[in-house]
């Protein structure tokens, strides 16, 4: 892990599995099947399945195809958070928010990308790949947490349905049967 790394995970230490587990709770209960809520829980649900792959891939070649993969999805996932639910987060009053989910999520891309240069079973590549995974879980509690829920509570039905039509539309180009092969 470089200095940097270490001196961001010292001042941002990762939330307990509870305080997760909680703002889990409470989007999931906000959520109505198939909305944008529904489907970005989901999504966030996917994205830690992805991570335990990497993680437990058992050589170089399935940690690289597991790691591709899981690029797919961050990629897909920001993207469609990106060019919807950020820019409405920010017409509905929550600038703050929507500039902290457009930077935390540059800064993954970034890592990624680096993370990609790393020997798949070295030390630094594991070192990494958790520095990445505490990052995006920070950044799905604080999405969970209270800054969806915000947007869930402000935005109007019409709105609603734009946003979860628009989330799967942009999801679906980079991740779904619409992304090109």
């Amino acid at each position: 892990m470089s200095v940097l790394d270490r001196l961001i995970a010292a001042v941002t230490p990762p939330e307990s599995a509870e305080a997760r587990y909680e703002a889990r709770k409470k989007a999931t209960e906000a959520a109505m099947p198939g909305d944008w809520l529904d489907l970005i829980l989901q999504h966030h649900m996917d994205l830690e399945d992805a991570f335990l792959e990497v993680r437990s891939a058992g050589g170089a070649t399935a940690r690289k195809i597991a790691l591709k993969q899981l690029g797919v999805l961050l990629t897909g996932h920001a993207i469609a958070e990106e060019a919807v639910i950020y820019p409405a987060l920010a017409d509905e009053g929550e600038k703050t928010h929507a500039t902290l989910g457009y930077d935390e999520q540059a800064m993954v891309k970034v890592q990624m990308a680096l993370l990609e240069k790393l020997e798949p079973m070295s030390k630094d590549f594991t070192d990494k790949l958790e520095h990445i995974e505490g990052a995006v879980l920070h950044h799905m509690c604080a999405e969970e947490g209270n800054w969806f829920l915000d947007l869930k509570q402000t935005a109007s039905a019409e709105d609603q349905v734009k946003l979860t039509r628009r989330y799967a539309e942009e999801y679906n180009r980079y991740v779904g049967a619409d992304a090109p092969v």
